[in-house]
């Protein structure tokens, strides 16, 4: 029997080394593959935690940039509006300016272009004049005798000028009309400044701003 038990031992024994050969195998290959695992997911998280730094980066370069664009919208639109305000302020200024000329004698001559160049805007051969109650106590038949001769010199042509029996205008500056009312050339002070509203605005512009913006 010694023999066979021996045999059987040894067969045994074998089993044993086999198996825990194999189990010593089957661990290295868990351990293997867990540590891949281990630097996939690192890898994996340190890729997703470069792209989230990108983007981080990117929205943060887009926030800056909104942010800079809508700083610079609005310096332009307070800009803008600091223009417009000192413009309409200066032309109110201006238009005052204008109006305390009535008490001088020399805006009779002033007048008379205005009349003279209504004449020639309306380009007719007879035209009535309608002013404010003080300018249309100014215009009498010496100054509608300088006014028709202006206006002749450019027209090429003589124009009757007449004043026109109506209520006096509220503002300053003359209107004048054909006969039948169809058409008219508005002279007045605010219709005048608004005509020439690019012209005004850029000496008030070249004026006021301009040494401020070369700055």
């Amino acid at each position: 029997m010694e023999p066979v038990d021996k045999k059987m031992a040894a067969l045994i024994s074998g089993i044993e080394a086999d198996v825990r050969a194999e189990e010593e195998k089957l661990v290295q290959e868990a351990q293997r593959r867990a540590e891949e695992k281990t630097k996939y997911a690192q890898k994996q998280a340190e890729s997703l935690l470069a792209e989230a730094r990108e983007s981080a980066a990117a929205e943060a370069a887009t926030i800056d940039r909104q942010v800079v664009s809508a700083v610079d919208r609005e310096i332009s639109r307070r800009s803008l509006r600091l223009r417009d305000t000192m413009m309409h302020r200066i032309m109110d200024r201006a238009a005052k300016r204008i109006e305390a000329m009535l008490d001088d004698p020399a805006y009779r001559d002033v007048l008379v272009n205005w009349i003279a160049e209504a004449a020639v805007g309306l380009s007719t051969d007879t035209a009535l004049i309608n002013a404010s109650a003080r300018e249309r106590a100014m215009i009498d038949k010496a100054l509608l005798a300088e006014a028709r001769k202006r206006a002749a010199a450019h027209m090429g042509q003589s124009v009757t000028l007449k004043l026109a029996d109506a209520e006096p205008l509220e503002a300053q500056g003359v209107v004048l009309t054909t006969e039948d009312g169809r058409m008219a050339f508005n002279n007045q002070v605010r219709t005048r400044m608004s005509r020439k509203g690019r012209q005004i605005q850029k000496l008030i512009y070249d004026a006021v701003f301009a040494d401020s913006q070369e700055e």
